[in-house]
């Protein structure tokens, strides 16, 4: 994996950015989530995020992150919501909580909404994820699944390795397509 995004659910996110900013340098395209708010958006931004995912549509959010030239990926759940991420400069418009709609949501989204780039987030697993690819969905969000939190209390690292590199192939297997 080449992406990490660090969510403002975890204890002193801010710090936890800059020290993996500080440890992966640019081997990694770091990311800050649950940004609720452009103060929040343009913390993680100084703390060295170069994208920012929220999980609902703040326009404000999606104005900072084009200031900063950073990519932005705000959440939305109905189409509405969708077009107005997409108009106001959202890179990829996160739908969450995917599961609640699932890939044929996507594909039914795609049908008027080819130019929109989406990216389901909640729900995506190991039996979901290439069916989100084929109905559309540019990128996975992959979090509870990817890095499973008995695993990671158990210090069960090899586990997390074996998710990803599944997940990683199932990308690379509908890009083949």
């Amino acid at each position: 994996m080449t992406v990490a995004e660090v969510t403002f659910t975890v204890p002193n996110a801010l710090d936890v950015i800059r020290e993996a900013r500080r440890q992966f340098g640019d081997r990694v395209l770091l990311g800050a989530g649950t940004v609720l708010d452009p103060e929040t958006a343009r913390a993680a931004v100084l703390a060295g995020a170069e994208f920012i995912v929220a999980p609902s549509l703040n326009v404000e959010v999606i104005r900072l992150c084009r200031r900063y030239d950073k990519l932005v990926m705000p959440g939305a759940f109905t189409p509405t919501e969708v077009v107005t991420a997409w108009e106001a400069g959202a890179d990829i418009v996160k739908v969450f909580p995917a599961d609640v709609v699932g890939p044929a949501f996507f594909k039914a989204l795609k049908g008027p909404l080819p130019q929109v780039k989406l990216m389901p987030t909640g729900g995506v697993d190991l039996t979901t994820a290439a069916e989100f690819l084929k109905a559309g969905a540019v990128c996975l969000g992959v979090g509870g699944q990817l890095v499973e939190p008995k695993a990671v209390a158990a210090g069960d690292f090899p586990r997390v390795t074996q998710l990803a590199r599944q997940y990683a192939e199932i990308v690379r297997q509908h890009r083949k397509v």
